[in-house]
């Protein structure tokens, strides 16, 4: 029987602490509320049974705010707003989940002229004095095929670290990696205690270098807009935990700390203070819930203008997800995720929400990027992949093999993959000893688990010179996760196929800046020298390409569409083939 909850959390006040990782099945019982009255009689439960000595894991959905302010408007749900399960204690788990395979099929995203009106409605009640900002959300929805373990690991694979839960609960299943503490409270038999809060505001898009992703997250520590983001956040924050804190308790301990994700890097803050005697769990929900990160401020404002923005209602996204477990000599340790980075399930319909927060600041173009960013991880797990390289094997001789190596190895690091070099240089040499003679073109493949397959196939030689096509639209994937390192996912090259006649296409992104080409690198002879595009402009840094840079062959450089018409020769290159002379053909 598979486990009922799967709770992966960091500890959010020491990272080097081990990590609070368990399952559990079976729960001796089940506690649910489905109208706001019966929420806090939940949670008194919940609390009791933990001094009590159980460990209880659920959540809360969004819709259960009004059972602490009726000033907190929401839609109806056909959840229960409040699910938790208690259980005798806690199973080992070692993280690891039997493999299996998982996709998820996504309808199309919010149109975008939805969202610009969204966004000018938002600054119109900004500039009203209604609001100073606003959280905005819509639902990604779509169809799983598989097992929602295994989309669950495809998940804390895509979002590793944070705060990943997995909670079945019959009807629904909620499958959360988010990287957001709402709340971690240490708190004694009488209710005093400390209590931290770390709300997640201002977000910048990870970038393909490590220089300019470094510049990327000093970009968003500086911003006026993202930091003006964030400390709204944080003063409302500071004025909840006062309702429950001692007097002159409530402090800001860390502000504007760029936090890393795969994705991107995200801007948190802490909020710390002492809990007063007689509190009890449902008045620290009563005073923070919803967490302010996914609401805006004014709370109620705020909470009305998304009422009126989203017509359905978010379920367990910007809900609270957690675990209540006792924390010696009568008290309990609270520790709860804001479900943002969250997939939920009926069957096999899945829902993910995404958002962002909205100032005056905030631009449609900037947020519509914002969204993007922030939907890679569940585009990542929502079908499998596997790293891939193209290696020439001659004579029994892999080319450039140590390079390849190499980035496979970034590769991954980037996606979380395990990488054991020992076993990949292994599958290599069976391969080499196997195909002593003759030329082939290598396929070597790293699955999900870290496991190596390799196969050959016979190589024929090039006739030059090659013709290449110019795209004849942008290639909108540019910078995009699966464009700077090499996979099997390999659909968003898809629309640019080959016209009939040519070798390859080559692409420009949406800057109208040449990029690569669908399967190679290229360069151009342009005013006396040899230039192929810079990493910047969003392409995969090939190997062929690197040696032809190291050799002093090629220099890095923007090539745009306007300097196509003065480029005097062209060349393709890969490590499979080589330097390929070229010529293009414009549309």
């Amino acid at each position: 029987m598979f486990p009922t909850v799967l709770i992966d959390f960091t500890d959010p006040r020491a990272d080097t602490a081990p990590r609070l990782r368990f399952g559990a099945r079976a729960p001796r019982a089940t506690l649910r509320a489905h109208a706001p009255g019966e929420v806090r009689t939940v949670l008194d439960q919940v609390e009791d049974a933990a001094r009590a000595g159980a460990w209880v894991v659920g959540q809360l959905r969004y819709e259960a705010a009004p059972a602490f302010d009726t000033a907190l408007r929401t839609h109806a749900t056909d959840g229960p707003l409040a699910w938790f399960a208690v259980f005798d204690a806690p199973e080992p788990w070692d993280g690891a989940l039997a493999p299996g395979d998982a996709s998820v099929r996504w309808d199309a995203p919010l149109p975008r002229h939805e969202f610009d009106a969204a966004i000018g409605r938002i600054h119109g009640a900004i500039a009203a004095g209604e609001c100073y900002q606003i959280n905005y959300t819509a639902p990604l929805r779509g169809h799983l095929q598989g097992a929602p373990h295994a989309l669950f690991a495809a998940l804390r694979r895509a979002q590793p670290g944070g705060y990943a839960a997995y909670l079945d609960m019959g009807e629904e299943a909620a499958l959360s990696v988010s990287p957001e503490l709402f709340f971690d409270w240490h708190a004694r038999a009488d209710g005093t205690g400390d209590i931290l809060a770390r709300p997640m505001k201002g977000t910048a898009a990870r970038a393909a270098t490590p220089g300019q992703d470094a510049a990327q997250a000093q970009r968003l520590r500086a911003s006026p807009k993202e930091r003006a983001e964030n400390v709204m956040i944080v003063d409302l924050l500071r004025n909840d935990l006062s309702r429950i804190a001692e007097l002159h308790s409530v402090r800001v301990p860390r502000l504007f700390h760029a936090q890393a994700l795969p994705t991107v890097w995200q801007m948190t803050s802490d909020v710390a203070a002492r809990t007063r005697a007689g509190t009890r769990l449902a008045d620290v929900f009563g005073a923070l819930f919803p967490c302010g990160s996914v609401t805006g401020a004014p709370k109620p404002s705020a909470m009305r203008l998304i009422h009126a923005l989203e017509p359905t209602p978010r379920g367990v996204y910007c809900g609270a997800i957690g675990v209540v477990r006792p924390d010696g000599a009568g008290g309990i340790a609270a520790t709860f995720n804001v479900p943002i980075r969250t997939v939920a399930l009926r069957g096999s319909r899945a829902t993910c929400g995404i958002g962002s927060g909205i100032t005056s600041g905030a631009t449609a173009h900037d947020e519509w990027s914002e969204w993007r960013a922030k939907r890679i991880f569940v585009e990542r797990a929502s079908a499998p992949f596997d790293l891939l390289e193209t290696l020439a094997l001659e004579g029994g001789a892999l080319r450039h093999r140590a390079e390849h190596l190499a980035r496979m190895a970034q590769g991954a690091a980037h996606f979380g993959l395990p990488w054991d070099e020992a076993r990949v240089q292994a599958c290599l040499d069976t391969l080499c000893a196997t195909h002593p003679q003759g030329l082939w073109r290598a396929r070597l493949r790293l699955d999900a688990l870290g496991a190596p397959h390799v196969e050959a196939f016979t190589l024929q030689a090039t006739a030059t010179p090659v013709v290449l096509a110019l795209a004849d639209q942008p290639f909108a994937e540019a910078h995009g996760e699966f464009t700077r390192h090499k996979t099997t996912r390999r659909a968003h090259y898809a629309a640019f196929a080959p016209p009939p006649g040519a070798f390859d296409t080559v692409l420009y992104n949406m800057a109208g800046e040449i990029t690569e080409s669908t399967f190679g690198n290229v360069a151009a002879w342009l005013d006396g020298r040899w230039i192929t595009p810079a990493l910047a402009c969003g392409l995969l840094p090939g190997v062929g390409r690197a040696v032809a840079l190291r050799e002093g062959r090629v220099r890095e450089g923007v090539l745009r569409l306007k300097d196509v018409p003065r480029v005097e020769r062209w060349a393709f290159i890969n490590s499979l083939r080589g330097w390929l002379d070229a010529r293009l053909r414009t549309p």
